[in-house]
């Protein structure tokens, strides 16, 4: 089958700092002379200055096929949004090319071709003919669109007094309906409540069994396992992986450490605590990934892991930690005493004699939910007498991989915890 889309060996280059200011006409006249001469010279001696370059992406080349939902997920800075314009013809490539087989529709920003004076119902029209609709066919699917969009009570009124999620409802509904050949979709998942976004889900799922391609980028980690059949991995403009989503992503995750996933304190002086303590460091390590990581599946244990330096000898000491989400809600408190714990620590209660110490904390896999969460460590002589309190001092996030969406594809939101239970059925009457 040939393929619609075909990226070959495909770099840009940005170039950081602002531009030379010229003081008068002569002098602008003169640097406009110069530049390409300037420019002869540092492609002889290479890219110039490194300080001022930028390589957002380098030799990248993939093919996609006709049909195919095509997954491009990276962290921030990799390179994708950077790779969809490129795509969408919004900006040329430094080097390589592209080739595109067929009319392309695209998607890469809050109210892309839309005026704010405005109306939405003529932002409908002014939008559509940037996306290459003809006035006709604006018509004939102009009801659709807008009972997508769900923004009928607001048709007339100037949508610069639209919030960004009536925005960026409109902007799909135009660009899904125009129905190309390949539609771009740059984080759609972002658009509007839990409800619009199963709408796009279905109708990117209507795009692709009517034959359209659909290349898209998103950070959510469980919509990539479940709607596309390809995924690409980025990373600081490169291809990492290319293949399932389930293994791509699982590369992503195992190569994803952010600062964010451990905080370390060389010098005792000035690290947490007292004379009789200090902490050494905090970090968040999971399975399969070697050293902190702040990217965690959702299906595996992640460990807390607290490195505290007992200075005086002789007292015990009690590790704890206070789970938060990324926007403060209170999840779990945890420690190491009996109560609060499933295994028995024997450090616990117990003098502890000078020296490093390392408490793990153990949060199973299948149980947070995916979001951003923060970490509060713990060190005292008893949970009643803290001597170390560190508030949301490490943060992790964690991404649904799809394990536990075998059987249920809706929206996941609201739970905090989403634990795997068990449950048993009976036929207890006839």
């Amino acid at each position: 089958m040939k393929p619609i889309v075909k990226v070959h060996n495909v770099a840009k280059r940005y170039r950081i700092g602002s531009a030379e200011t010229a003081s008068d006409l002569r002098e602008t006249i003169y640097k406009a002379f110069r530049a390409p001469f300037r420019r002869y010279k540092k492609n002889l001696n290479g890219d110039g200055d490194a300080a001022t370059t930028l390589w957002a992406l380098k030799d990248i080349s993939f093919e996609v096929q006709p049909g195919e939902i095509f997954g491009i997920i990276g962290r921030n800075g990799a390179g994708k949004s950077t790779l969809l314009k490129i795509l969408s013809r919004v900006t040329q490539p430094t080097t390589g090319h592209i080739e595109l087989f067929g009319r392309m529709g695209s998607l890469l920003e809050v109210g892309t071709g839309f005026h704010p004076e405005l109306t939405g119902r003529e932002n409908v029209f002014l939008n559509g003919a940037v996306l290459g609709m003809a006035r006709a066919e604006i018509r004939r699917k102009f009801d659709e669109i807008i009972a997508f969009a769900e923004i009928e009570r607001f048709l007339d009124t100037p949508v610069k007094h639209y919030s960004s999620g009536m925005y960026m409802r409109l902007a799909f509904a135009v660009a899904a309906f125009l129905e190309p050949e390949i539609l771009v979709v740059d984080e759609v998942l972002a658009v509007g409540d839990v409800e619009f976004q199963q709408k796009c889900l279905g109708k990117m799922g209507d795009l692709r069994r009517h034959g359209r391609t659909v290349l898209i980028v998103s950070h959510n980690m469980a919509s990539i396992v479940n709607l596309c059949q390809r995924a690409l991995l980025l990373e600081r403009g490169k291809i990492i992986a290319d293949g399932v989503p389930a293994d791509v992503i699982q590369k992503y995750l195992s190569q994803a450490k952010s600062v964010l996933g451990q905080i370390v304190w060389p010098d005792l002086e000035t690290a947490p605590g007292n004379d009789d303590v200090r902490l050494r460091s905090v970090s968040i390590l999971q399975e399969g990934i070697v050293g902190p990581t702040a990217d965690v599946g959702i299906s595996k244990e992640v460990l807390v892991e607290i490195v505290y330096e007992n200075l005086k000898a002789g007292a015990p000491l009690y590790s704890g930690i206070w789970l938060k989400t990324g926007s403060g809600t209170f999840v779990l408190s945890s420690g190491n005493a009996p109560s609060m714990s499933l295994a028995v620590d024997p450090w616990y209660a117990q003098p502890h004699p000078r020296g490093t110490f390392r408490s793990v904390c153990r949060i199973p896999g299948n149980f947070l939910n995916e979001g951003s969460y923060s970490i509060t460590a713990i060190v005292g002589k008893s949970p009643q007498n803290t001597q170390i309190l560190e508030e949301s001092i490490v943060s992790f996030q964690v991404h649904d991989t799809g394990e536990m969406r075998k059987e249920y594809l809706g929206s996941w939101a609201g739970p905090v915890v989403r634990p795997r239970l068990a449950w048993n059925t009976r036929h207890i009457e006839s």
